[in-house]
């Protein structure tokens, strides 16, 4: 499971790293609404929660699936401005149809929401569709799918307020501080980029994203020979294409440890990454499938045997064999799955190959698979 960005053919210029206050901006307001996902954060959180006038408080509450779950488009840029207002003014000049249709996104749920070339501020089954899928979703939801579809420029002017009342809240104190980190990991990843190509720069930016040549974003996500397509590690099946495009890449402090990919049909693909520690290293990641094969491999009540007595130390295929009434060959076959997920290595004495558990692999997997999640 992946995501694919087709950039067959893309020149490099179209591939950009920059800042975006906006998208930094709602990076907090994720944190603040999900804060289970970021317990790095807890201290920032409360102080800030604390502070809160009820008013805002309340004004987040009502709008936070813009944020909370996944990202409305218009809320990463795919031009990243200087300042706050630059890049809000911007989105005040997105028409109403491209607007409501990534509200909708996130009110409605994460999947994409299609109405076939029906729109629901114009067409009543389209409408309804929206309302009913919003509804399900929850009171607050549905409350808030309605005053769109109702009244647009006011749910607008409603949402830019409370982004306005945040940055005076908290973002603009902390802004110039986050803009200067993240100032130089964009100075880095551009010159990486310049120098060494694209595949190094992704590389730098997060293990979990790499360039595969000849992957373009057909309509299975397979494009023509010698295309080239950018692979994200995410739990989702889906491709798009940056040809005409380009692609943006704009960096967090507040995002970590998410991997946040926008990409509504038509628009300029967008991907906020997690800022490194160390500038120009990305953290270390376990794909999704590496997780995967390791959960089905510890999913066998057999396999699950083995690993209870190789916890205790080296055995040898005899051996395991011996202390669970199995035959050599049966017990070759779960060791070499349990090889296959990276879950145990061997060690040679003698005429005797004896193997062995990674306890680390199985301490982390844990959360290894709550970082794919999370990605």
């Amino acid at each position: 499971m992946a995501l694919r960005i087709d950039i067959t053919g893309l020149p490099a210029a179209r591939l950009r790293f920059a800042a975006s206050p906006l998208a930094e901006l709602t990076a907090m307001l994720h944190a603040l609404a999900a804060a289970d996902h970021h317990p790095h954060l807890a201290a920032w959180t409360a102080d800030v929660r604390g502070r809160l006038r009820p008013e805002l408080a309340e004004r987040l509450q009502e709008a936070e699936f813009l944020w909370r779950s996944s990202r409305a488009d218009f809320l990463l840029p795919a031009r990243p401005r200087q300042s706050l207002k630059e890049e809000l003014d911007d989105v005040d000049r997105i028409d109403d149809e491209t607007y409501v249709a990534s509200a909708l996104v996130t009110t409605c749920g994460n999947d994409r929401v299609h109405f076939g070339d029906a729109s629901p501020l114009t067409d009543g089954a389209a409408r309804e569709r929206a309302l009913g899928r919003a509804q399900a979703r929850g009171a607050v939801q549905e409350a808030f799918a309605e005053r769109l579809l109702a009244d647009p420029a006011a749910v607008r002017a409603r949402v830019r307020g409370t982004l306005e009342q945040c940055a005076e809240a908290f973002f603009d104190a902390a802004w110039p501080g986050l803009a200067a980190r993240l100032a130089t990991d964009v100075r880095v990843k551009t010159d990486l980029l310049a120098r060494k190509g694209l595949a190094p720069a992704l590389a730098s930016v997060s293990a979990a994203m790499v360039l595969v040549p000849g992957a373009g974003s057909g309509r299975e996500g397979r494009g023509p020979a010698g295309g080239e397509c950018i692979v994200v590690d995410k739990l989702q099946d889906t491709a798009t294409s940056a040809r005409q495009t380009g692609v943006t890449f704009i960096p967090t402090v507040f995002g970590t440890p998410h991997l946040v990919a926008v990409h509504a049909r038509g628009r300029q693909p967008v991907l906020q990454y997690p800022v490194a520690e160390e500038p120009g290293a990305a953290d270390p990641v376990v794909s999704l499938d590496v997780v995967e094969l390791r959960l089905k491999a510890l999913a066998h009540p057999v396999r699950l045997r083995l690993v209870r007595t190789l916890v205790r130390g080296p055995h040898t295929t005899g051996e395991l064999a011996g202390a669970w009434r199995l035959t050599a060959p049966e017990v070759s076959r779960h060791l070499a799955q349990l090889r296959r997920a990276g879950l145990l290595g061997t060690e040679r004495h003698g005429r005797y190959v004896r193997y062995t558990l990674d306890s680390s692999a199985l301490t982390t997997l844990g959360a290894d698979l709550l970082s794919a999640v999370l990605r």
